[in-house]
C-alpha cells in the first residue's frame, strides 16, 4: 500500500512563493505518473501539473510559467515550486500518484495541504 504525504502548504502574500512536496512510501517501484490537483472552496477539483516516470511534465494554462513540478533521483518524492502566487491559487492541494499494479495500475491520493494566498 502506497502512502502519499504532502507538506509545505501555508499562507503567502500575492506574488510570493511556496514549495510543496509529496513523499511516497510503501512502494518498491517508482511511480508511473505523479500529479498535483487542487480544489478551491465551492469549485471542482482541478488538475494543473504532472510529471511522468521519465521526467516529462505537463501543466495547465492557469499555472504554466509560474509552477514547476520536479522529482528526486530516487523517484520517491515530487516537489512543486509555486512562484508569483495569486489569490486564485488559494485551494487545498492534493498529490496524486499512479503506481504499477496488477492487473491495472493503482491510483493513490495524499491527504491534501492548504495553500492560502492573501495579503
Amino acid at each position: 500500500q502506497v502512502q502519499l504525504v504532502e507538506s509545505g502548504g501555508g499562507l503567502v502574500q500575492p506574488g510570493g512563493s511556496l514549495r510543496l512536496s509529496c513523499a511516497a512510501s510503501g512502494s518498491l517501484v517508482s511511480f508511473i505518473i505523479m500529479a498535483w490537483y487542487r480544489q478551491a472552496p465551492g469549485k471542482q477539483s482541478e488538475f494543473f501539473a504532472r510529471i511522468l516516470h521519465d521526467g516529462i511534465t505537463t501543466y495547465a494554462d492557469s499555472v504554466k510559467g509560474r509552477f514547476t513540478i520536479s522529482k528526486d533521483n530516487a523517484k520517491t518524492e515530487v516537489s512543486l515550486q509555486m512562484n508569483s502566487l495569486k489569490h486564485d491559487d488559494t485551494a487545498v492541494y492534493y498529490c496524486n500518484g499512479v503506481f504499477p499494479g496488477s492487473p491495472t495500475p493503482n491510483n493513490y491520493w495524499g491527504q491534501g495541504t492548504q495553500v492560502t494566498v492573501s495579503s
